[in-house]
């Protein structure tokens, strides 16, 4: 395979080539956390945990290593001393009197077992540190045949050591060959890490609030929700991003606010004169053009209807939780009360699927969806779909469709793929604008497609 092999497709193919030609860090990132809380927690405990493996490192390489040699050091010079007196002295009393003075003094249990010999022993290896330093010191002071293994539930070590007459079995206390410091440091040290990570994750987690509060407040502005508990909260820089998205959006409304009653007050104004104008048409009777007037008096009309349409899209309808499958049910209804060749538009979806949407909203947007395919096509089919976190409403005519290359454009306001200027055959253009405004207004989106039956697909997608 190459980069430039045609069958891999183009976003495919720049993924993989991004894996080989790009910054090496981007492959790294990829096991990184994603959350603010998860890095700023690995940042905290990445030092802390290099710290608990430094100071553990060094206190086992430095510390306990030398101590237990020692400890190893010191019972394999007695072990030596115990025998060298039993070999040189014969007499069965005073050896008696030496194992008596060792288990007395020196905490050493010694016994003898007559005829006994050692046969080959299997050195111990480097994980096994404690029998691996005896077994070492022993080799170095006692130049005689040995073996070391523990017994009793780990609490004694026995060395045997081979005589002449026999074998010399000594029973020594783990406390003479390990200390019990290590075990306290790093429990104490893991213990005080352990601790310190709460109180990280509680600290963490009271910095990372507000973040959350704020991301939450700004992706429900953008889906048309009214966040009214928002409050200006935690440290300096996101009380700043705070009070600069609650400046934001004010703005934005005072935007809506004064588009919708420049729109309402334009058509106020315009309003006036037609109606005078309709009524001077009505007194001149059949007067010669008087039909082709009253005909461009309706057209403007719907053309006022239809800005103020696009007006109230954004207008100051509260979101509400509502059954969206009653609003397309409701839609699909109106669809085929006002349809000229009886009902054709069919319905497909749950019972019940709830979103918190501004409802009069989503049934203009589904009317004009529903308007535009049934004024196109003879037949048209309404799904509504649940998909993870987000309702889909795919709206399929059987019409002409519209071209790919021109769909983008559809969506600008009074774009009209029909070139003339009649309002029967193609309307005023904003029929999609207003769609795609109240999908974008809920924080969802408008697509179109190709449908199954070869015309056009809107694919309404509505957070839920």
């Amino acid at each position: 395979m190459t980069l430039a092999q045609p069958g891999l497709p183009a976003r495919r193919r720049d993924r993989w080539r991004g894996r080989i030609t790009d910054d090496p860090r981007a492959g790294l990132k990829r096991y990184l956390p994603r959350t603010l809380f998860a890095r700023s927690l690995m940042i905290v405990l990445t030092p802390m945990l290099l710290a608990l493996g430094t100071a553990t490192f060094y206190f086992y390489d430095r510390h306990w290593d030398s101590l237990t040699s020692r400890l190893a050091t010191g019972v394999a010079g007695e072990v030596s001393l115990m025998v060298e007196e039993y070999v040189s002295n014969p007499d069965p009393a005073a050896r008696a009197a030496l194992f008596d003075q060792a288990e007395r003094n020196l905490q050493m249990i010694i016994t003898k077992d007559v005829g006994r010999r050692l046969g080959p022993q299997r050195e111990p290896n480097w994980q096994e540190p404690l029998r691996f330093r005896l077994f070492d010191a022993l080799r170095d002071r006692v130049q005689r045949p040995f073996a070391v293994d523990a017994i009793f539930q780990d609490q004694w070590t026995m060395i045997t050591v081979e005589v002449s007459d026999g074998a010399l079995t000594f029973l020594v206390p783990h406390q003479r060959l390990f200390t019990s410091t290590g075990r306290i440091f790093v429990y104490g040290l893991f213990g005080v890490t352990i601790g310190l990570f709460a109180v990280a994750i509680i600290f963490l987690r009271n910095q990372i609030r507000p973040i959350r509060r704020l991301a939450l407040a700004a992706d429900g502005f953008g889906k048309g929700h009214d966040v009214a508990d928002f409050r200006v909260e935690g440290a300096a820089e996101v009380r700043q991003a705070a009070r600069a998205f609650l400046v934001m959006r004010e703005r934005i409304r005072r935007q809506i606010a004064q588009r919708t009653e420049m729109l309402a007050g334009v058509s106020h104004d315009l309003r006036t004169p037609l109606t005078r104008m309709r009524l001077q048409l009505e007194l001149m009777g059949d007067a010669p053009g008087a039909a082709e007037m009253v005909t461009d008096i309706a057209d403007m009309e719907r053309m006022i209807e239809g800005y103020l349409d696009f007006a109230r899209g954004a207008g100051n309808e509260a979101a509400v939780r509502t059954s969206l499958a009653a609003l397309v049910r409701e839609a699909v209804g109106k669809a085929n009360r006002t349809g000229t060749d009886g009902p054709f538009v069919d319905y497909a979806g749950p019972d019940d699927l709830t979103a918190t949407v501004r409802p009069m909203a989503i049934d203009r947007c589904l009317g004009n969806l529903l308007s535009n395919a049934g004024r196109h096509a003879t037949r048209v089919r309404v799904t509504l779909r649940r998909d993870d976190t987000v309702a889909e409403i795919l709206v399929d005519d059987d019409g002409p469709g519209i071209p790919e290359n021109q769909r983008s454009a559809v969506f600008r306001p009074f774009y009209r793929l029909d070139a003339s200027r009649n309002l029967d055959t193609g309307g005023a253009g904003l029929g999609l604008t207003i769609a795609r405004d109240v999908a974008r207004g809920h924080g969802g989106d408008l697509r179109l497609e190709t449908a199954p039956q070869g015309g056009l697909r809107c694919r309404l997608r509505i957070p839920l």
